[in-house]
């Protein structure tokens, strides 16, 4: 199984292709879902959803649906004041999503370092009974291909948990020539890509820029390691963004489009009419 899916579902942009023209942005996550098997849930990571829109999401996402929801940056960016007690009760809000919260995101920042691995491991112990997690570190020496790499690695395997793959190489290879050019690469990591699967469930998180071919340039490698993960019976999660996720939609179909000829048998509906294409195609007769 590949879950694909893009960093939000609610982007106006998108009408009169993903979506149809004129829709509301309250059938945004409807329309998106039926292109779509999972998405990243960023706004977690800023504030709490509340128990009406958890309960929205549930009724009205289908069943093989996964999120991704990041941990609030409350417990990822403060870790002082992470108490395991205000994890658990913020986890029970979640309780009504059931299995369509497929994986949490802890995202740390480029300050939690090695020194913080003790702390770390206590955030698994209290969220890894309770769903499937992927951790995104930042800081420098986890990227040394040596001892703190590896102590990392084992931390994570030995608790089942997954290391998030930020690949941000085509962001970073072009001129800011726009806004949210410039914006994104301020905004996003520029680390090595060490292309780690620890898990059944490996994660990529692609940040491309506005030049299809430039993205597809720097996915390739992607392509078949994806193929390969596919073959041995994992289940990736693949995120792809563009600068300001106008492209992010047909990036994720070009992706597919080219790894397809490479895994027999592979069907996803980001290949077919989207919403909004098939709308227009109706138009026409």
């Amino acid at each position: 199984m590949l879950y694909l899916g893009c960093p939000l579902w609610a982007n106006p942009h998108w009408r009169g292709s993903l979506y149809p023209q004129g829709t509301s942005s309250s059938d945004f996550l409807a329309h998106y879902a039926t292109v779509f098997n999972s998405v990243e849930g960023n706004t977690s990571f800023y504030a709490d959803p509340d128990s009406a829109t958890l309960e929205r999401w549930a009724a009205t996402l289908p069943a093989d649906f996964r999120l991704q929801l990041k941990l609030p940056s409350r417990f990822s960016h403060n870790s002082a004041t992470t108490q395991a007690d205000d994890i658990l009760a913020w986890l029970k809000t979640l309780s009504v999503l059931g299995d369509k919260l497929g994986m949490l995101h802890l995202q740390l920042p480029a300050s939690t370092g090695p020194h913080a691995l003790p702390w770390l491991e206590q955030q698994l112990i209290t969220l890894r009974p309770h769903y499937q997690l992927c951790v995104e570190v930042r800081h420098p020496a986890f990227f040394d291909k040596a001892a703190y790499e590896i102590r990392l690695n084992r931390l994570l395997q030995q608790y089942q948990c997954e290391r998030v793959v930020l690949d941000s190489r085509a962001l970073f290879s072009v001129p800011a020539r726009s806004p949210a050019l410039l914006d994104a690469q301020q905004k996003k990591p520029r680390l090595p890509v060490h292309a780690i699967c620890l898990s059944a469930q490996p994660v990529i998180r692609f940040i491309g820029c506005d030049d299809a071919s430039i993205n597809q340039h720097y996915y390739q490698p992607w392509l078949r390691k994806v193929a390969d993960w596919l073959q041995a019976g994992k289940t990736p999660y693949c995120y792809f963004h563009t600068p300001d996720n106008h492209g992010a939609p047909a990036l994720c179909r070009q992706f597919v489009a080219d790894l397809q000829p490479m895994v027999p048998g592979l069907q996803h509906p980001v290949l077919d009419l989207w919403p909004g294409e098939a709308r227009q195609q109706l138009g026409l007769w």
